[in-house]
Order: C-alpha cells, then sequence, then structure tokens
C-alpha cells in the first residue's frame, strides 16, 4: 500500500491495522540531540486513547508506546525513529456477522474494490485507530517546535450544530470532558450527544487548531505551500470532509479591503488570512477549523450490500464513539505539528 507516508525533511509512515497485533510509525529527519523519552508520548496518547469521555468508545487500550530505534541516552540520534503501540484490546468477533456486509460511511467497499481483499476487523488500516500513530509522531515533531517557542492548540467548536461562542478563555476547555470552552455550549452538546446515542445515531463536529509564535517564512510557493500541506495533512485524517484556513467559508462573503489583513508597523491589523500568504506563514497565529462527519459505525439499520452484491440490513454493533470529538483533537494538532516541523526543517536547510 502507497500512501502511507507523510512529509519531506520531517517524513512519517504509519503502519499496522485496528485489530492487529500492533501499529506504529517511522520518523525520519528528526535532529539529534532532542530529549525523548516515552513518557513525552505517553502524554499524548493518554489524550488521544479511546475509553474516556461520555462520547468514546469502550474500548479500553493503553496505548504504551515502546520506542524501538534512534534514541541513544534520553536523545534523539538522528537516525530513523520506530515508535510501536501494540493492540491489547482488540475483539475481532463482533465483526464476525458483518464480515460479508460493506458498513455504509466506512472504506470497506472501496478497499474491496481497489484491493480485492480488506481487514473487515474494525476497518484494518482505515480504522481511526491508525491515528494513534500520527499522534506519537506529532509528540515528537513537538520536541522541534519547542526549541522554537512555537505552540499548537485546539478546542471543540460545533457538536451536532451546537456551536461554541463563549471562546476568549480557551483554558476553559479542561473543564468538561468536549474541551469546549463554551461551557453552556458544552453542556447542550453533552445532552445531545446522549439523546443521539439512545437513538443508536452518530454526531459530527468542528475542531479549531491554532498555533502560535509560527516565525514567518515557512511554506513554499506553488504547490507545496504551507495552507495546502495542512489542509493535505488535516484531510488525511479519516473522519475529516473539509478544512478552512483563517476566515475559510467566510472569505467570499466579504469585500477586498473587508477581507485584507491591513498591515502597519506592529503587524497586521487582523488576520483573515490565517497566518499564511501566498502559501507562506506571516508570523501570526494559524488557525485551521476542521469540519469531522459523523462516526459511520452506527447501531441503526441501514441497508447495504454483501460482496456478492446481494442486498442486506445492517447494525453496526460492537464499541465505537458516538462522535470523532473530542479524540480527534490531539490528532489534529498532531498533523499541524508535523507539517510545521517539517516546513522549518525545510527553511532551515535554506539557511
Amino acid at each position: 500500500m502507497s500512501g502511507s507516508s507523510f512529509g519531506k525533511a520531517f517524513n512519517i509512515t504509519t503502519f499496522g491495522e485496528s485489530h492487529g497485533k500492533a501499529i506504529g510509525v517511522i520518523i525520519q529527519g528528526c535532529p539529534p540531540g532532542l530529549m525523548i523519552d516515552a513518557n513525552i508520548i505517553q502524554k499524548a496518547l493518554d489524550k488521544r486513547k479511546p475509553g474516556s469521555g461520555i462520547s468514546s468508545t469502550n474500548r479500553k487500550e493503553p496505548d504504551n508506546p515502546i520506542i524501538l530505534s534512534g534514541t541513544f541516552k534520553g536523545q534523539t540520534t538522528g537516525t530513523p525513529i520506530m515508535i510501536l503501540i501494540e493492540n491489547k484490546d482488540a475483539k475481532s468477533k463482533s465483526y464476525n456477522s458483518i464480515a460479508s456486509l460493506f458498513r455504509p460511511g466506512h472504506g470497506d467497499f472501496t478497499y474491496q474494490k481497489k484491493y480485492g481483499i480488506r481487514d473487515y476487523r474494525g476497518g484494518g488500516r482505515a480504522s481511526a485507530r491508525e491515528t494513534a500513530a500520527r499522534v506519537a509522531a506529532g509528540a515528537v515533531a513537538l520536541l522541534i517546535l519547542d526549541k522554537q517557542n512555537i505552540k499548537i492548540n485546539s478546542y471543540t467548536l460545533e457538536i451536532g450544530g451546537i456551536r461554541a461562542h463563549k471562546i476568549d478563555d480557551i483554558s476553559e476547555k479542561e473543564k468538561n470532558d468536549l474541551q469546549c470552552p463554551d461551557l453552556d455550549a458544552a453542556q447542550k452538546m453533552e445532552k445531545k450527544i446522549n439523546d443521539i446515542k439512545n437513538k443508536g445515531d452518530s454526531l459530527g463536529g468542528i475542531v479549531e487548531i491554532t498555533a502560535s509564535n509560527v516565525p514567518p517564512g515557512l511554506g513554499e510557493p506553488v504547490f507545496d505551500k504551507l495552507d495546502a500541506d495542512i489542509a493535505k495533512a488535516l484531510m488525511s485524517i479519516g473522519a475529516v470532509k473539509a478544512v478552512e484556513i483563517g476566515a475559510g467559508i467566510g472569505a467570499p462573503k466579504m469585500t477586498g479591503f473587508e477581507n485584507n489583513d491591513q498591515i502597519f508597523s506592529n503587524g497586521f491589523q487582523t488576520n483573515h488570512s490565517g497566518g499564511i500568504l501566498a502559501g507562506i506563514s506571516n508570523g501570526d497565529d494559524i488557525i485551521a477549523r476542521v469540519h469531522v462527519k459523523p462516526i459511520p459505525s452506527i447501531l441503526k439499520p441501514q441497508q447495504t450490500i454483501d460482496e456478492k452484491g446481494i442486498p442486506s440490513e445492517i447494525s453496526t454493533k460492537g464499541r465505537h464513539d458516538i462522535t470523532a470529538i473530542p479524540r480527534i483533537n490531539k490528532v489534529c494538532e498532531a498533523m499541524l505539528a508535523i507539517v510545521l516541523a517539517d516546513h522549518f526543517l525545510r527553511q532551515k536547510s535554506l539557511g
């Protein structure tokens, strides 16, 4: 399978399946001399791992990272880093009854058409389980960004059509499981999640990610624009269906005068560009919003076909999230960190 690698100067390759023995990532291009241990990666994985929060699956994976190469005496050596994460709580029997059926909203149908074979146990490579490897790689990327004081944060902006409006103090997100800084909106989101769960259905939402203290000059002209790479990185997350940068879908509703970020001696007056102009960072905060589809595994009966094309009905039982948010928030942070680390190292090579 091609398409399992991302990045140039800082390159990651993920491997493994949802119900296989393990998943993991190989990282190439990480500079030597960065202090690292499994605890740093563990802290990142703990924020993504299943089994916590009202919206999450009951699958209990410890997600303990094992660093197999690329470090010595607690430091990166500049050689490829390999991180392994064993699958400890996979229950493949849950999929036996629907092994021949194509689950609506999943990659079952398209994987079968492309490869002529598919791992029906939780979707195999197409499972959200793969994102744990991305989070592990993101934790390493953040070691590079921390040296430059670049900080990445995210919060839940919307779930099931309920949008946060009180977002002045992002730290308020730590007061609820949904990572929403608007506590009133968070309560409404929780109620809607419980209502939808009782109906055997699922919800989507929107996550906002910000990178601050990003120096100007990161990004490449034309096809390797910084915002293009950010969009690709975020769109590569399985549940993501749209990405906005800066004003995003609001930009077409403005005039040119309204949308332009006027420039003064102390910087830009506004940040409709989302910190990126002509594909290159301008020194302002990089702002992206990720639109996440509802989880496709639902109890509610749906129409489908089997591998022979025979019509059938399916109800996806087992342990599944009601919404990918807020677990996906950490994945979005990781992918943005990987892009910025990659472009920082590419820019550094010019100097």
